[in-house]
């Protein structure tokens, strides 16, 4: 609470209530153009200034499904006026009137004076605040036909998994699973079960290597990360950006990171240049802000299937980077982010009804077709159940026809395959409906873990 001392004020018992209150007395404001670009919808976004606000922003652009194709950035002082030019995933302006005013509200939202109070998952588009599940954190070292043997075991203890996010890059691998009772459908509570559900997952994911623990956190409300940049927080404290060795062949393909100091401004300026794609921009600024870094003047610009980026940034210290050390770290972990979300290879989408062993029973097709799932994302949309996987073979070979065929015939689907020839028309059989698409993506995997659950 404030209160006056001796007519100079107010004073405040907490920095987070002086900073609500300046929240309250300089509210953000949007302005939605859809005129001056004949390319693109400009979204401009003024704010009081503060540590992280921007990537607060671009993550509710990201969970609309908005495709950021340009951005002037700046954010001296204690004001945040920031441009941003942004299309829908096939390159087109905003033209649906709701999703504007959902870009309005969910950023005003997120930037408003009640949002410290409110944590960024809960934030996030399209998700409910509510006390209806466990999250199932696993990090470590990758093994082909993991994510079955989890789904299984999991299905086996009368877990239904209504989400999930698995990432893999180098020898790591990294996901993010919600839980719930196959009875109720709600949060598992009972502390025997909890018990025994993190010895069957700690038995599974140690494997042969004893040495490598397993550990299990319990709550019953929704995460209050929102999960992608969960995924970034897992890798980036495993060290993956250490691993020198890339499984990329060409050098080529590499993202390039260079760090300079603008010495008469105390700024580090940090250039990237790589090959684009979706979310990008969320994947950079959300690892510069986990290394603790305030981004004061950016520059982005994608043309031509290739991405430039520029930040002045200082340390939330307010020094820039002062040693060839801090700099290589940086340029690491950079490398590492935006190559953690590359996709070349077979991706399979799945929609169907949804039922409880679904993720088990799909991911043991795989496994039997010595496929490897190297990304997923699997979503529960009312009673529909929307996954997205990524595989390749066990030993990191591409998908042959053969086995796309054998997928399909397991499955009861069409299977469309970009990049390869289309499979033979299915034929008409009872099983219920799958939709299932392909896409080109990298050679990734699935191995062992470490566990924690909350």
């Amino acid at each position: 609470m404030s209160s006056m001392d001796e007519g100079y004020g107010p004073t405040w018992d907490s920095d987070d209530e002086y900073d609500n209150f300046i929240r309250k007395m300089n509210p953000p404001r949007i302005v939605i153009d859809n005129e001056s670009s004949a390319e693109a919808t400009i979204v401009r976004v003024d704010s009081a200034n503060e540590y992280g606000i921007l990537l607060e922003v671009i993550q509710v652009m990201i969970d609309l499904n908005l495709v950021i194709g340009k951005a002037y950035i700046t954010s001296d002082g204690g004001w945040f006026m920031d441009v941003f030019n942004v299309t829908d995933k096939e390159g087109k302006k905003i033209k649906d009137e709701e999703t504007l005013v959902q870009i309005e509200d969910y950023i005003i939202k997120s930037l408003g004076a009640d949002s410290r109070y409110i944590p960024s998952r809960r934030r996030s588009v399209g998700v409910a605040a509510a006390a209806d599940h466990n999250v199932i954190e696993l990090m470590g070292t990758d093994r082909p036909g993991l994510l079955s043997e989890v789904s299984a075991v999991l299905a086996s203890l009368k877990c239904n998994v209504v989400s999930a996010e698995i990432w893999t890059h180098k020898t790591r691998a990294a996901a993010v699973m919600r839980v719930t009772d196959e009875d109720t459908g709600l949060a598992v509570t009972d502390a025997e079960r909890l018990e025994r559900i993190r010895e069957r997952l700690s038995y599974l994911l140690r494997g042969g290597d004893l040495s490598r623990g397993a550990a299990m956190a319990v709550s019953s409300g929704t995460a209050t990360t929102h999960t992608e940049r969960r995924l970034h927080q897992m890798m980036l404290d495993d060290g993956d950006y250490e691993q020198l060795q890339r499984q990329a062949p060409e050098q080529s393909q590499r993202p390039n990171v260079t760090v300079r100091n603008w010495n008469d401004k105390d700024y580090s300026v940090v250039t990237i240049r790589c090959k684009d794609r979706s979310k990008l921009l969320f994947d950079t600024v959300c690892t510069l802000t986990d290394l603790q870094y305030v981004v004061f003047h950016a520059n982005i610009d994608a043309k031509d299937n290739q991405a430039y980026q520029e930040f002045y940034v200082r340390h939330v210290n307010g020094s820039p980077m002062n040693t060839e050390t801090e700099r290589l770290r940086v340029i690491q972990c950079l490398e590492a982010a935006i190559e953690r979300r590359v996709s070349e290879g077979v991706k399979l989408e799945l929609c169907t009804t949804d039922k409880v062993g679904l993720l088990s029973e799909v991911t043991r097709i795989f496994r039997e077709n010595s496929l490897t799932v190297t990304r997923a994302e699997v979503t529960t949309r009312g009673r529909m159940a929307v996954n997205a996987f990524y595989v390749r073979g066990s030993a990191g070979e591409a998908v042959d026809q053969k086995t796309i065929d054998s997928i399909r015939q397991a499955i009861g689907q069409n299977l469309q395959v970009k990049g390869q020839p289309e499979p033979p028309e299915p034929q008409k059989n009872e099983s219920p409906t799958w939709f299932l698409f392909a896409n080109l993506f990298r050679p990734r995997s699935l191995y062992s873990f470490g566990l924690f659950m909350r």
